[in-house]
C-alpha cells in the first residue's frame, strides 16, 4: 500500500484507495505545489521524493516515498530550490512535479531570514523549544561570507542605551553559560569556543563583571606591562570563532530536521503563504525588509595575523585597540566607523591598527601572514526583539524581529535567540487557537 506507483489496471492512474491509505498525495505532471510546503515535510522526518529524470525533467515515479531513496541532505535541498542563489523576487514560490506527504494540520511552518550567528542560533532554539513546527533558514549569504565570520568573537558585550541593563545582563549570562558548556565539552574545538584570560586597562566596573570568571583589579606588577595606564582589570572570558561556530550551528540545525536555502529575500511577503511565521534576523537588511531607519552600519576593520606566542588578550579602555589570540590566528583591531558601508580594506587604517597593537604588545612586530578583514556591524540604539503582525488586505503574516546587535552579536546571541524562540512560540500558539465565532 506504501508504493504509490501501483496503478489501476483500467485507467493507468495511481490507485486512489491505496494512496489514501498510505497518507500520500501524488501530484500529477502539470500540477503546481509550493516548494516550501514540500520542503517543510523534511522537518517532520517525512520522505521527499520525485527527483526529476535527467532527460525529460519529469517526476521519477519509481522513486516514491517509502523507497528510502529520498534526497535529505541540506546540499540537495539547496540544489533543488528553483531560484537558488538568485535575486528575482516572487510573491509565490513554487515547484512542479513533487510528491508530498500530508503534514499534520497543526504543524507551523517557520522561516528565519538571515544566516549569521543570530539567524542560525535562533533557528536552533526554535527547533528545540517550539513544538510541532518546521524551521527553514533562508539567506543569500552563508559562512564564510557573513559579518559573524569577521567578528573577533569575544564575549565582552556592548551597552545598548535603549535596553534595560537587567535584560542585557540576562542575555549575556545565558550566552556565556551556553558557550561555557561547549568549551568544557568534546565539541569545543569543532565549535571554535575557548576560554581565555585577558586584561583591560580601564577603571569602570562593567555590568557583566559577575558573569565572567575571576573578575578583579590588576596588580601593580601586572600594570607594569602597560606603563601608559594606571588602572586595569583582569578576568577570564570566552572566545567564539565564527568560521567554526557557524558551521557547527548549521550541523545542529540539520540534525534537528531544519532546512537551509540559498535565496535573496526582497520582501517578507514573498514568504507568504508558504510559511506561517517569519523571523527577521536580516541585520542591516532590515532597513529594507522592516523599513527600520534606526539601524545603521558601524564599519569594523581588523587584521588576522600569525603570532602563536601571544597567549593573553589585551584591550584598551575604549575598546578600539585590542589583541585577541584565537585557535588559528590573532585578531588585531579595530575601528568603529558609523554610517560607513565600505567593505574594502583601507591600507592606512591597517597601518594604524598594527601600530596601536604593537604599542600594547611589542612582540607583534614579529607577526606575519597579515590579512585584512572588514565587516559591517548592524547597529541600533537597542536590539529589536518583538512581534509584529503584518497586514495586507485580508492577509496576515506574523513576524518576530530579531536584529540590531551591533558589536554584541556573538556576546548576546544565545540569550536573545532564546527570547526570540519564546516569541515565536507565542505566535504559533495564537495560530493554533481557533478564532472566536460571533453569535448572531
Amino acid at each position: 500500500a506504501r508504493r504509490l506507483q501501483e496503478r489501476d489496471a483500467n485507467s493507468g492512474q495511481p490507485n486512489e484507495e491505496n494512496a489514501s491509505a498510505s497518507g500520500w498525495n501524488v501530484l500529477e505532471v502539470g500540477q503546481v505545489h509550493p516548494l516550501f510546503t514540500t520542503l517543510t515535510n523534511q522537518l517532520e522526518k517525512s520522505q521527499i521524493c520525485g527527483k526529476t529524470e535527467e532527460k525529460r525533467g519529469l517526476p521519477s515515479m519509481d522513486r516514491l516515498p517509502g523507497d528510502q531513496q529520498s534526497c535529505s541532505s541540506t546540499d540537495e535541498m539547496r540544489s533543488i530550490a528553483p531560484f537558488s542563489g538568485g535575486t528575482r523576487a516572487t510573491t509565490h514560490w513554487e515547484n512542479k512535479y513533487w510528491c508530498q506527504r500530508f503534514r499534520p494540520m497543526d504543524t507551523v511552518r517557520i522561516a528565519a531570514v538571515g544566516a549569521g550567528v543570530v539567524g542560525l542560533s535562533t533557528a536552533v532554539c526554535i527547533s528545540k523549544l517550539v513544538p510541532r513546527c518546521s524551521i527553514t533558514v533562508i539567506s543569500d549569504q552563508f559562512t564564510p561570507e557573513t559579518t559573524s565570520d569577521v567578528a573577533a568573537g569575544m564575549l565582552i558585550p556592548p551597552v545598548y542605551p535603549d535596553t534595560p541593563i537587567h535584560k542585557q545582563k540576562q542575555w549575556f549570562k545565558e550566552t556565556f553559560d551556553h558557550l561555557f558548556a561547549i568549551a568544557n565539552s568534546a565539541e569545543a574545538e569543532d565549535a571554535g569556543v575557548l576560554l581565555i584570560f585577558r586584561s583591560i586597562p580601564t577603571e569602570e566596573v562593567p555590568f557583566w563583571a559577575d558573569v565572567v570568571l575571576g573578575f578583579r583589579k590588576m596588580t601593580e606588577d601586572e600594570l607594569k606591562k602597560f606603563p601608559q595606564h594606571v588602572f586595569g582589570q583582569a578576568f577570564t572570558t570566552l572566545k567564539c570563532e565564527g568560521p567554526a561556530y557557524l558551521p557547527w550551528l548549521e550541523k545542529r540545525l540539520k540534525g534537528s530536521g531544519g532546512l537551509i536555502l540559498t535565496r535573496r529575500v526582497e520582501d517578507l511577503w514573498e514568504l507568504h503563504p508558504s510559511f506561517d511565521i517569519v523571523v527577521n534576523c536580516s541585520g542591516l537588511g532590515s532597513r529594507q525588509l522592516a523599513g527600520d531607519p534606526k539601524i545603521f552600519p558601524v564599519r569594523g576593520q581588523v587584521l588576522k595575523v600569525q603570532a602563536p606566542w601571544v597567549k593573553h588578550f589585551i584591550r584598551d579602555g575604549s575598546g578600539l585597540t585590542y589583541i585577541y589570540p584565537g585557535i588559528s590566528n590573532v585578531t588585531l583591531g579595530g575601528t568603529r566607523q558609523k554610517g560607513d558601508w565600505n567593505l574594502s580594506p583601507d591600507a592606512e587604517i591597517s597601518k594604524g591598527i598594527l601600530s596601536r597593537c604593537c604599542a600594547l604588545e611589542p612582540s607583534l612586530h614579529g607577526a606575519c601572514d597579515i590579512r585584512e578583514k572588514v565587516g559591517l556591524r548592524p547597529t541600533r540604539p537597542g536590539v529589536r526583539l518583538e512581534k509584529e503582525l503584518l497586514a495586507q488586505g485580508s492577509r496576515r503574516l506574523p513576524v518576530v524581529h530579531h536584529y540590531g546587535h551591533g558589536s554584541g552579536g556573538i556576546a548576546m546571541h544565545w540569550g536573545t535567540a532564546l527570547e526570540a524562540a519564546r516569541l515565536v512560540s507565542e505566535c504559533a500558539q495564537a495560530l493554533r487557537t481557533p478564532a472566536p465565532k460571533s453569535k448572531l
